[in-house]
């Protein structure tokens, strides 16, 4: 074979390999108001499907060639199915038309019920409607993490230290962080016993994280004069007492501002890599057992707080309409606490075989509030949403589920502390800070899953099988939509989008 005949087939290869693997995108929007629908099904294949997020992006990686025959199939609550040819895709949005019900349609085959015996008819299928069987699932598992500084005051009473004075405080104050985030995100494939409190086997694709670090309390430029402050007027063999009203921490003096700094280091390298290792070992164990918690969490086991089935009688239930989502008529049921409940919502419940298939959910009041002796915590948000489909036993498993927790925690106490050296002649008490602290963070933690695929495993392949070695995240500094190019995930919000750490500039 020749140059050019070399030339050619490579040529070929490579514009067989781009036709071969596509990517479409596009945003949902409702055709009267164009406001973006949230949560729509979007499906090539019974193996290939993804959700639009709470913006109404989507985005879909078709791993072979497209046909002229080929559509993605929109489905969504309360909106008629539409087919988009993908020949002639485009990133123009894409407009449902909200769908209206006839009430005779839906009774031609369907008894009426009342709200009672549509309750007493979900409880008594619950064993049967649901998969809880072994399972391999394939997953796409996001988690994000916001912190706000809502009050950060410091306020300096006494300091027999001169450099510490409340400038040098308001001057550290100045470079902390007033607001962070984070996200992790997984691809890989979960197997086990879809049930609470089960061993579960888990294999990571691919996982990336996002974080910047520029956000973490920078005290490089403070260290010199910390050290000279330190060997001013701190004794080489003397402890601190850190007291807090009625509590009191010890704390011992750090070698390394003495001189001693080689062995310092020496322990200080070797805990970094013992670190490391441990990180590799607990990011899967951590991640598996949220991702298996974060599936199992909802109305169909008694015991957790989002049990609006098995505790009924606490809630007042209406059967306020019927609608219409991926091929099935459901009762659109909202629920209200009667008293001291903590949650609020609507269900939609198959009018066949009485599943609930999807739940959105907020709470009314805060889930927990605690505040002791100037520590306070107020967890004031948990609103998500959950969808069920069923898989090739006619049977219901976990498609998608998103949830985010909101929490404020707050700090007002007195803070003092005391150098002591017991081995000075006299008191042992040498320096002393004094003062009082004032801190409130707001916390907001989402969390986003899709299951793309759900096959059946027996227990004998479960037990074979051999989980992932120990893995770590990729860290990126940025947003990059390359990374997850040509895999179907859960379109990212507009945070995650404009992400960008300020050391990667």
């Amino acid at each position: 074979m020749n140059i050019n005949q070399i030339c050619i087939a490579l040529s070929l290869f490579m514009v067989a390999q781009s036709y071969g693997q596509q990517t479409f995108s596009s945003t949902l929007r409702d055709a009267k108001n164009e406001a973006p629908i949230p949560f729509a099904t979007i499906q090539f294949n019974s193996k290939t499907g993804v959700i639009s997020n709470d913006q109404g992006e989507f985005n879909i990686s078709i791993r072979r060639e497209v046909k002229a025959s080929d559509s993605l199939k929109i489905s969504c609550l309360g909106y008629e199915e539409k087919q988009i040819p993908l020949l002639n895709f485009n990133e123009a949005p894409i407009y449902l038309t909200p769908q209206t019900i006839d009430l005779s349609e839906v009774l031609v085959t369907n008894k009426t019920y009342s709200i009672d015996e549509i309750l007493e008819n979900i409880k008594e299928r619950l064993t049967e409607n649901y998969d809880y069987n072994y399972k391999r699932r394939k997953l796409f598992y996001r988690t994000s993490y916001y912190n706000e500084m809502d009050k950060y005051d410091v306020h300096l009473d006494k300091s027999t230290i001169p450099e510490f004075n409340q400038q040098f405080v308001d001057s550290l104050l100045q470079i902390m962080p007033k607001t962070s985030s984070s996200h992790t995100e997984i691809l890989g494939e979960i197997y086990g016993k879809i049930e609470p409190k089960t061993h579960q086997k888990l294999n990571i694709l691919k996982a990336c994280r996002l974080y910047d670090k520029s956000k973490d309390i920078n005290l490089d430029n403070y260290e010199k004069r910390f050290n000279a402050i330190f060997k001013k007027y701190v004794k080489r063999d003397s402890y601190f007492k850190i007291k807090s009203g009625w509590f009191s921490v010890k704390e011992d003096m750090d070698p390394s501002l003495f001189g001693e700094e080689q062995q310092a280091t020496e322990a200080l390298i070797a805990e970094r890599k013992k670190k490391d290792s441990l990180n590799k070992i607990s990011f899967l164990a951590w991640r598996k057992l949220q991702i298996h918690n974060f599936e199992n969490n909802n109305f169909i086991d008694e015991d957790n707080d989002l049990n609006i089935i098995h505790k009924s009688q606490r809630y007042e239930f209406e059967l306020k309409d019927y609608a219409y989502i991926n091929d099935m008529f459901v009762y659109v049921i909202p629920f209200q606490p009667k008293r001291s409940e903590d949650f609020s919502g609507t269900m939609y419940v198959n009018t066949e075989d009485f599943a609930v298939v999807r739940v959105d959910y907020k709470n009314v009041k805060p889930l927990s509030k605690f505040s002791l002796l100037g520590i306070s915590m107020r967890k004031y948000l948990k609103e998500g949403t959950i969808i069920f489909q069923k898989n090739e036993n006619e049977k219901y498993t976990l498609k998608y589920r998103d949830e985010t927790l909101g929490e404020l925690v707050g700090i007002k106490r007195p803070l003092k502390i005391v150098e002591k050296n017991k081995h000075v002649k006299g008191r042992r008490k040498q320096n002393e800070l004094k003062g009082d602290i004032h801190f409130i963070v707001k916390n907001i933690d989402k969390t986003e899953l899709i299951v793309f695929e759900t096959d059946a495993i027996t227990e004998a392949d479960f037990k074979a099988l051999k989980q992932t070695a120990y893995t770590e995240p990729t860290a990126l500094n940025q947003y990059d939509p390359e990374f997850w190019k040509g895999y179907n995930i859960i379109e990212p919000n507009k945070a995650i989008k404009e992400f960008k750490a300020l050391e990667s500039e």
